[in-house]
């Protein structure tokens, strides 16, 4: 494993076409597009890793499968009156199916759907006790209690709101959202800003690959059923309207972030995660998709595999 790893990174060091940095957040726009990083946690507990894996970015919409996970142990399957579990293919910002929809969100991936998620996990609380509440959640996940917000970001994205609070807002006249629309967007832009290495997010996603438990501390997560079910969620629209190209050419579930990081998961075998800021046009990391496609080609771990 440690050699595909370091093989792929001298691969992806040597690429020249490495996609654009989301500039639309400017905070964003300064990272360098020049690194790239990829780590794999095994169930055995290991944690291999290549490249500028140990660097921190801003996980940004690989956030939503954490908030998910906590809305489905809050709520259960009354989530689903909240938001739809159908890919949108829409931009992941677009307003256009919402209207059509009533203001329902198609699938907790997209903005909307995560910002209606975060309106479903408030009950009633205040921001601040919510924000705990996720940190709390991902240093269970992680083991790892050094993970911290990133406020420059947050507080970058909440200045350039005005897309997410038209969704929003746009959301609460259909009776979708229950708090104060600006409550709802702090949360959100907090939980995106999250900064994380590709060493932590692969241990974050342990609990996916085994069936809801993370096998290295040996805690249930989140019951086997729903562990498949934000699976298939991560298959289906994890990657906005590039989710079919994620899974024709890696064939994983998988949850992409406008900070250029992704979350893969190969059920029984590994928690990937790749980070490398330059985006293709519909927001995916260009490298760290080419990235995944070869692992998936040198260890057959697609799940359309035999």
């Amino acid at each position: 494993m440690q050699k595909i790893l370091d093989d792929i990174a001298a691969q992806m060091a040597a690429e020249t076409d490495r996609g654009e940095v989301a500039d639309y957040i400017p905070q964003l726009a300064h990272v360098d597009p020049n690194q790239f990083g990829i780590a794999v946690a095994t169930p055995d507990g290991q944690v291999y890793a290549a490249g500028d894996a140990s660097t921190l970015f801003s996980i940004q919409s690989i956030s939503k499968v954490f908030t998910l996970t906590i809305a489905l142990g809050k709520l259960g399957d009354a989530l689903w009156t909240h938001v739809g579990r159908e890919p949108s293919g829409d931009p992941f910002n677009s307003i256009t199916i919402l209207e059509y929809e009533s203001g329902r969100p198609r699938n907790p991936f997209i903005n909307a759907g995560a910002i209606a998620v975060v309106d479903a996990i408030m009950m009633g609380h205040e921001p601040k006790e919510i924000l705990g509440e996720i940190l709390q959640f991902v240093h269970f996940i992680t083991d790892d209690d050094s993970i911290r917000f990133d406020h420059k970001v947050a507080a970058s994205e909440m200045e350039h709101r005005d897309r997410n609070a038209a969704l929003a807002h746009f959301m609460k006249a259909f009776g979708h959202l229950k708090h104060d629309v600006d409550k709802v967007l702090g949360v959100y832009f907090h939980q995106c800003s999250i900064a994380m290495s590709c060493q932590q997010l692969a241990c974050a996603g342990r609990f996916l690959m085994s069936n809801g438990v993370n096998q290295h501390t040996g805690v249930s997560v989140i019951n086997p059923q729903r562990s498949r079910r934000i699976n298939s969620l991560m298959m289906m629209c994890g990657h906005y309207d590039g989710s079919g190209e994620f899974a024709y050419r890696v064939g994983l579930p998988g949850k992409s972030g406008v900070g250029g990081g992704i979350l893969t998961i190969a059920p029984g075998k590994g928690s990937i995660a790749v980070w490398s800021p330059g985006l293709d046009p519909v927001g995916n990391s260009k490298l760290g998709l080419k990235a995944l496609e070869l692992l998936v080609q040198k260890t057959g771990w697609s799940v359309f595999s035999n």
